[in-house]
C-alpha cells in the first residue's frame, strides 16, 4: 500500500508534496494528543478499578478521607461498600453494585485499549507517508538546486 502511494507521490510537484507532509505531519500530531488523552483515561480507570476493589474489601462503618476534589479531602465513615457511584461523564452519576462498578471500569478499560490500538496503527500509516514524501521532495529538491545554480 506503501509503495503504491510512493509511486504517485513521485509524480507530485513540490508543493504538492509540502502540503501532504504539511498534513499528514498534522494529523500524526493529532493522533499523537488522542493517544496521550486515551493513555490519561485508562490510568485514571485502572485507579478506579483499583480503588473499587480495595473499598470493596473495608467493613461498614470503618472511617475514611472522602475525595471531594484531587486535592481536597474531607472525614466519612463507609456506609454500604456494595453500593457506588460511577461517573459515566458530563456530570452524570449511576447508582451500581460493587460488582458492576468494578465490570463498567473493565469494559471502558478494554474499549480504550482497543482504540488506542488502532490509533496507533493509523498513526504509524500516516508517520509512513510522512516520512516518504520528506524523502521524495528532499530528492526533489536536490533535483532542482543544481538547475537553479547553474
Amino acid at each position: 500500500m506503501a509503495s503504491s502511494k510512493g509511486g504517485g507521490m513521485e509524480k507530485m510537484s513540490v508543493e504538492q508534496l509540502k502540503a501532504i507532509k504539511e498534513q499528514t505531519d498534522l494529523e500524526v500530531n493529532l493522533l499523537q494528543d488522542s493517544l496521550n488523552n486515551i493513555r490519561t483515561a485508562t490510568s485514571r480507570l485502572e485507579s478506579a478499578s483499583t480503588a473499587l476493589h480495595d473499598l470493596s474489601l473495608r467493613p461498614q462503618g470503618a472511617k475514611m478521607l472522602v475525595p471531594l476534589t484531587a486535592s481536597l479531602y474531607v472525614p466519612g465513615t463507609l456506609d454500604d461498600a456494595q453500593k457506588v457511584l460511577v461517573d459515566i461523564g458530563t456530570g452524570y452519576f449511576v447508582e451500581k453494585t460493587m460488582d458492576e462498578g468494578k465490570d463498567y471500569c473493565e469494559r471502558k478499560i478494554n474499549l480504550l485499549k482497543s482504540n488506542f490500538d488502532q490509533l496507533i496503527e493509523v498513526a504509524t500509516k500516516k508517520k509512513t507517508i510522512s516520512d516518504e514524501a520528506a524523502v521524495i521532495l528532499q530528492a526533489k529538491l536536490k533535483q532542482l538546486a543544481p538547475a537553479s545554480s547553474s
